[in-house]
């Protein structure tokens, strides 16, 4: 049966409308390509980690991350987006009963076979409350939609209490598989002066690039939990991080006294 799970924050974190998010996005991205010029790289990268901020605060950085992808458009066909828990306690890891989930800009389909790979190997569990209000999955559904070629499917997962390992383990037949990447949703500080923001975020961003998860906690990153699991990941198969970019709101829309970090990490 046909389910499409409806955007949550649409008109909140991100424009409601279809031509004010395109623009917002699109606008993002052109500056971003300024900044950066020629990505000359290879091949396209295993997982990338991205904000889940409103756009006008964490928008920046979050273009920086999905620039990366603008050259395999056409190569990569399925997204795992994993997020941590705002709204409700989740064990494990969520999965979702929707068939697809819709933005301003259409909808996208949820990879269902690989829901059920997930879901009978006995590592994550279909949630769909955990799924119905949360942000940190729907906003980096735009910029997804926007930079890859029509005609992906994605796996919306939400991460709640669970080790590395466990996450790790979760998504280890997914990562590094053909045409598909793995997108880590995470702000990092919260709520400390910009100073003093830049000092922690720095330490975390440094941790991050060793892939020394055991160094990160929640307070550091909102998506410890996801962030984690990739590390573990990436150590396993020898991967590097890489830092793209990292600012605060303090930095672009919001008040230096109160910030919250962000960070663009690529994983290859």
């Amino acid at each position: 049966m046909r389910s499409v799970r409806p955007a949550a924050v649409a008109g909140l974190f991100y424009p409601g409308d279809q031509g004010s998010l395109t623009a917002m996005v699109d606008g993002l991205l052109a500056e971003a390509r300024d900044a950066v010029g020629d990505l000359g790289e290879a091949s396209p990268p295993t997982a990338l980690i991205a904000p889940h901020a409103g756009y006008v605060y964490s928008g920046p950085t979050a273009a920086l991350a999905y620039l990366r992808l603008e050259p395999w458009r056409e190569a990569i066909r399925r997204v795992v987006v994993a997020g941590p828990a705002h709204r409700v306690p989740v064990r494990g890891m969520a999965l979702t009963s929707a068939t697809a989930f819709a933005t301003p800009l259409g909808e996208v389909p949820v990879d269902m076979e690989a829901n059920e790979r997930l879901a009978a190997a006995g590592l994550a569990w279909v949630d769909d409350l955990a799924h119905a209000e949360e942000h940190s999955v729907e906003v980096q559904l735009p910029f997804l939609q926007r930079v890859l070629a029509p005609g992906w499917t994605f796996v919306p997962v939400v991460a709640g209490a669970a080790s590395a390992a466990q996450v790790a383990d979760a998504l280890e037949p997914l990562w590094g598989a053909p045409g598909t990447l793995v997108v880590l949703s995470s702000d990092l500080s919260h709520y400390l002066d910009i100073e003093r923001a830049r000092r922690v975020d720095a330490l975390t961003a440094d941790a991050i690039q060793r892939r020394a998860w055991e160094e990160i906690s929640g307070e550091q990153a909102c998506g410890a939990v996801p962030v984690r699991g990739a590390l573990e990941l990436a150590r396993r198969h020898g991967q590097h991080v890489t830092l793209l970019d990292l600012r605060t709101s303090g930095d672009t829309a919001g008040d230096p006294f109160r910030v919250v970090g962000y960070g663009a990490f690529e994983i290859r």
